[in-house]
């Protein structure tokens, strides 16, 4: 059996780095054995539920712009699954939530950059599947309980986003993350570990620095899917706090 994680998938230049979060994701990607993975992607984003639908190895999106030459020559070839998407879409559509195939989309940033490290043989099926940054917490949530059971399939489950995104705080000379940053994750973390998705669903309005932290929620979103698949039974786990640039979270939970 597996969990789901949350996975804070950093910037692009992870990809290429070799740091204390790169070792972090290595040891964690160690501690799993799944025979597939479904993850959802920030940055992928759409009103219908959207899955890659291929068995086919998936093509490495390069979804960033002005970056070194050598991260446009980075491959990660994993394949798809059918098999495994047909089982989510029947489980979705158990929940009335709608979903699209998408048959030539390959893995984006948000998803290959932390498996690299995590998969480094790139050689376990992925499912990306999209957001919709605009439904509420709860129904991000609800995606997730849609796929409670898939753990027992030894089915890893993650989303890929980050806490905490704003590029108005952005301080590359940072060697501690500030403060605002810091106070509302642990906000996140405290009612998420009590499952307290009423007020997780009025984060703007409860959370300490919300409006900051989270400008646009596509980032933010994925945790309430993971948290939405994760055990009831267990409170969920920090696997990782730490921060770049004094505020890009790399928050870490597993469920």
């Amino acid at each position: 059996m597996v969990p789901s994680l949350f996975i804070g998938h950093g910037s692009p230049y992870l990809s290429v780095q070799q740091n204390e979060y790169s070792t972090f994701l290595s040891l964690l990607g160690k501690r799993y054995n799944p025979k597939a993975i479904v993850i959802f992607s920030a940055h992928w984003e759409s009103e219908i539920l959207t899955l890659t639908y291929t068995d086919d190895v998936l093509e490495t999106v390069y979804d960033y712009y002005g970056f070194p030459e050598e991260m446009y020559k980075i491959k990660y070839p994993a394949n798809g699954s059918t098999e495994i998407a047909k089982n989510l879409e029947i489980r979705f559509k158990k929940f009335g939530i709608k979903t699209k195939r998408e048959e030539r989309r390959g893995l984006d940033h948000g998803s290959w950059v932390a498996l690299r490290h995590m998969f480094p043989k790139a050689d376990i099926p992925v499912i990306q599947l999209s957001v919709h940054p605009f439904l509420s917490p709860k129904e991000q949530y609800t995606i997730g309980k849609a796929l409670q059971g898939l753990g027992d399939e030894d089915i890893l489950v993650i989303g890929s986003g980050t806490t905490v995104h704003n590029f108005k705080w952005f301080f590359p000379d940072a060697t501690e993350p500030i403060k605002e940053a810091v106070e509302f994750d642990n906000w996140i973390i405290e009612h998420v570990q009590k499952r307290d998705i009423d007020s997780l669903d009025r984060y703007l309005q409860l959370a300490p620095h919300a409006q900051l932290a989270v400008p646009r929620p596509e980032h933010f979103v994925p945790i309430f899917i993971a948290l939405g698949r994760g055990d009831e039974n267990k409170e969920p786990v920090v696997l990782n706090q730490t921060y770049d640039f004094g505020a890009m979270s790399n928050l870490c939970m597993e469920f």
